[in-house]
């Protein structure tokens, strides 16, 4: 169907788990016995000509390919979008039904199952409630929530290494090393980007907010929670004044070495449960909706979506690597598994081994959709806020923001200097895996995307 101006249509699908479920994001496996507030997937569609594009944030911790070719397998079955046009997220929250194998934690079958058809219905809604509309990109400063997790420590402090021995440059989240920190190794995306959609008739559609903060996770263990992403969600709703046909969504950026644990002020968070995830979640919130007044509003925007799946190597344990970790393996006991410096090298021992079934290499499916003036594009992992600071550098757009963990989930993806220092996110496994120069072929590859595809006017 083509459209002489843009047509934008959303809808959220409940698909929190029932009690009981598998939850992963950590070294081992949790199982729901608290559900503090539901989880969502939800659809934002915009139509304009004769192109149509989808996003969707799903509230979950990751993706595979395998399980995100099934969903947009069967949104193209149930809608004819192609695959390409739909831009597929995890936000990320570590409380959430699980439908990946990470570390010690594997999917939850039942889960996986229903969840595609979940998926699939926020969009055929989402289709349904198409209106006349119009779009505009925004952006605010929200520096004092987002921290680099990786610090140079003092002489005298040694963080090790569990997966290939040895010593690293530098320390990720020292719990109990506070004393020890020199500064931390990176800055950080302070940029709180959004794409706001209004009807024609100036009733509220969507708007999907962009921050780079992996997650807050002021929760115990066995929670299923949207985390702050849920809240900012519901907030912008209420500050809006919206109605009920509103859906707030937010979605994750480019977050692998951010987080928003205060090692050196701890002070400054509350600490009781769900108390920090719904103030970050309110005060980023506000600041959007103040910034709202200073829009510009597009009705006539150009949709150009680009994609391309690159081929990244993966990087696998030698002979001898791979002998010492089975010998580890063999004395290991998984079922009580206590994640200390003893537990993770047995546990990074498992991931040689299993590493070592991998294929040579792995598919990275990038993706742009252009929209208007602006653009926004998706990485499949858990990238560093250095990739998405130099994207927003040199994309020569007026506006731009990058989704992580978007169609796909090859795991951390440091650049080639971060993984020289070492740390968790560069430490070989299963969900970091790449060759060292994957980022920069990443980057760059996905840069060229954002160009060209200002150059279908």
């Amino acid at each position: 169907m083509k459209t002489d101006s843009l047509h934008a249509g959303a809808a959220k699908v409940d698909t929190t788990p029932p009690l009981g479920t598998v939850i992963n994001g950590d070294f081992v496996t949790h199982y729901a016995n608290l559900i503090h507030d539901p989880l969502f997937a939800k659809a934002l569609v915009l139509r304009y000509g004769e192109t149509t594009v989808a996003f969707v944030v799903v509230d979950i911790c990751v993706m595979p390919k395998d399980f995100v070719d099934e969903v947009k397998a069967l949104i193209r079955e149930q809608t004819g979008l192609p695959p390409a046009a739909v831009l597929l997220s995890s936000t990320h929250t570590h409380a959430a039904g699980s439908v990946a194998d990470v570390h010690l934690t594997g999917p939850d079958m039942l889960y996986r199952k229903k969840l595609p058809g979940l998926i699939a219905a926020s969009v055929r809604q989402a289709l349904h409630n198409l209106r006349p509309a119009r779009i505009a990109f925004g952006s605010v400063a929200a520096p004092e929530h987002v921290l680099c997790r990786r610090y140079y420590m003092k002489a005298g402090y040694s963080p090790f290494n569990p997966a290939i021995g040895g010593v690293d440059q530098i320390k990720t989240n020292p719990f109990g090393g506070e004393a020890s920190i020199v500064a931390p190794v990176a800055p950080t995306d302070p940029g709180l980007s959004y794409l706001a959609v209004k009807g024609l008739d100036d009733e509220w559609i969507a708007l999907m907010g962009n921050y780079s903060l992996h997650y807050v996770g002021d929760w115990e263990n066995g929670t299923i929670s949207a985390d702050y992403f849920g809240v900012f969600s519901e907030q912008v709703k209420t500050l809006l004044n919206a109605g009920d046909a509103f859906v707030g969504m937010m979605s994750n950026g480019t977050s692998g070495d951010i987080n928003i644990w205060e090692f050196l002020r701890p002070e400054r968070y509350p600490e009781q449960h769900f108390a920090k995830s719904k103030l970050i979640g309110s005060e980023l919130a506000q600041k959007v909706v103040r910034s709202i007044s200073h829009l510009e509003w597009q009705t006539r925007p150009e949709i150009a979506v680009r994609y391309q799946e690159l081929t990244a190597a993966v990087s696998k344990p030698a002979g001898l690597e791979l002998e010492a970790a089975k010998s580890i393996v063999v004395q290991s006991d998984y079922e009580r598994l206590v994640p200390d410096e003893n537990g993770l090298r047995s546990l990074y021992a498992r991931e040689q081994v299993l590493l070592n079934e991998f294929p040579p290499a792995l598919p990275c499916p990038l993706q742009v959709i252009r929209i208007g003036n602006g653009a926004i594009g998706a990485l499949p992992g858990e990238f560093f806020a250095e990739t998405g600071l130099s994207l927003k550098k040199q994309a020569e757009a007026a506006h731009y923001f990058t989704i992580g963990l978007a169609n796909a989930n090859v795991g951390y993806v440091p650049p080639a200097a971060e993984i020289k220092r070492g740390g968790y996110e560069t430490w070989r496994c299963r969900y970091s895996c790449l060759e060292e120069n994957a980022e920069s072929r990443i980057r760059e590859t996905l840069l060229q995307m954002i160009r060209s595809s200002f150059d279908s006017d």
